[in-house]
């Protein structure tokens, strides 16, 4: 059974179950006389505020309606005087309505309600959207422990406690962009290569509606539609490549579509510029000495888990923009580059990995380069401990959401 809390009014409630499940209700609201989704109570602070204190100035109405006319999440204001210096985002697009921010956590606790990526409006919740968060639980191209079909839903429920403004690359992403959880991609866990087809058109259809995806996995089989839908928009891209292995095998079991053969793929398909590609994080067994020479071949630059402790994040990260350039480039993020310290619930663990504070050095060292997409895949919850593993991963995937809406507004204001 579901009721209005905090009201004895008579008029206050015409629920349904949907609206009960979404943590709203349908209410005459007192200012306008008029039904709109109520969240309870009815309090909200701007997309990109962290402050918990109640609002008390005039602009109150007007945040409730907009607070309450998102489902509880909160529409950020250019007229409200309670922006802080960190919601000042001058390159956002012109003519794009205000962003819709992540559900106030002052108002429902972070605990609580309905886990998307940050807590973060569904796509078909807002007018347009930037940047989209989409969840691809595939496994069937797993080569060992399986388990990442979980994934997805493991680092939205990973995501609860990140908030809106991020110090490190002095942005609000949330507010610089309208950013949005896209939902799942729903394929086949039966067949390889129809998933990978399914994938792609999903792919190819988000980009049609929004700028930019970052794809949470699933194994790494996903990463190959996921290049085909963006170079198919930007032309071939360079890569950078966060695994501890290299996944530029030719076949397993003669599967030619497996979580360690998708970037060989790329290669071959031409979706990769010549000499733009790196592996970070590589280490452990190889089979022969002949898969490195097959990586070679292929124009990969490689850096292992040892060399970015001898050399530093700084020094490889100067490096990684010498060789990409201006030229797009798309980040795929393998959470087994971690150490199984950081991130035991993977699928192919390898000791001696990165941890996690280098791995997130590594992404925003990237920052102003030309960054197109990303994707972070290989979470297997039933491996985890703590949410260890789904947290590490949702910080990642936050980093990347933040690259992409800087980049985004660069763009917009250049």
């Amino acid at each position: 059974m579901c009721r209005l809390l905090g009201s004895s009014r008579p008029n206050a409630a015409r629920i349904d179950r949907g609206a009960c499940e979404s943590g709203a209700i349908e209410g005459e609201h007192p200012a306008v006389g008029r039904h709109l989704p109520v969240p309870v109570p009815v309090r909200s602070v701007p997309a990109g505020s962290g402050s918990p204190a109640a609002s008390t100035h005039d602009g109150d109405t007007v945040r409730r309606l907009a607070h309450s006319a998102h489902g509880g999440h909160t529409r950020r204001l250019a007229s409200d005087p309670s922006v802080d210096d960190h919601d000042d985002t001058p390159g956002r697009p012109t003519g794009r309505a205000t962003p819709v921010g992540p559900v106030d956590a002052t108002v429902v606790p972070r605990f609580a309600g309905i886990a998307t990526f940050a807590r973060l409006p569904m796509r078909d919740q807002v007018e347009a959207w930037d940047v989209g968060v989409v969840g691809i639980p595939f496994d069937a191209g797993t080569s060992y422990r399986p388990g990442a079909r979980f994934g997805p839903a493991a680092v939205r429920q990973g995501s609860r406690l990140l908030r809106p403004y991020h110090p490190e690359l002095d942005v609000s992403p949330f507010a610089a962009v309208q950013v949005v959880d896209a939902g799942d991609i729903a394929c086949t866990p039966f067949d390889i290569e129809a998933a990978v087809t399914q994938i792609e058109q999903a792919a190819d259809d988000l980009l049609d509606q929004g700028h930019r995806l970052v794809a949470v996995g699933g194994d790494h089989t996903v990463a190959l539609p996921l290049l085909r839908a963006t170079a198919r928009r930007h032309g071939p891209v360079a890569l950078v490549h966060f695994d501890a292995h290299l996944d530029t095998w030719d076949t397993y079991f003669d599967a030619r579509y497996t979580h360690g053969t998708p970037f060989r793929r790329a290669w071959e398909e031409g979706l990769l510029l010549p000499d733009r590609a790196a592996h970070v994080g590589t280490r452990g067994p190889l089979y022969s000495a002949g898969d490195l020479e097959d990586d070679d071949r292929m124009q990969f630059w490689r850096v292992s888990s040892a060399e970015v402790g001898e050399r530093g994040v700084a020094d490889v990260v100067a490096s990684l923009r010498e060789r990409i350039g201006d030229a797009p480039v798309y980040v795929s993020v393998d959470i087994d580059v971690l150490d199984p310290a950081h991130a035991p619930g993977t699928g192919t663990p390898e000791a001696g990995g990165l941890t996690s504070r280098e791995l997130l050095g590594l992404l925003r060292g990237l920052d102003g380069l030309r960054l197109v997409g990303g994707d972070v895949v290989e979470v297997s919850p039933s491996y985890d401990h703590a949410e260890l593993t789904a947290i590490a991963a949702a910080h990642v995937t936050y980093d990347l959401v933040s690259l992409l809406a800087r980049r985004l507004v660069a763009d917009s204001a250049s």
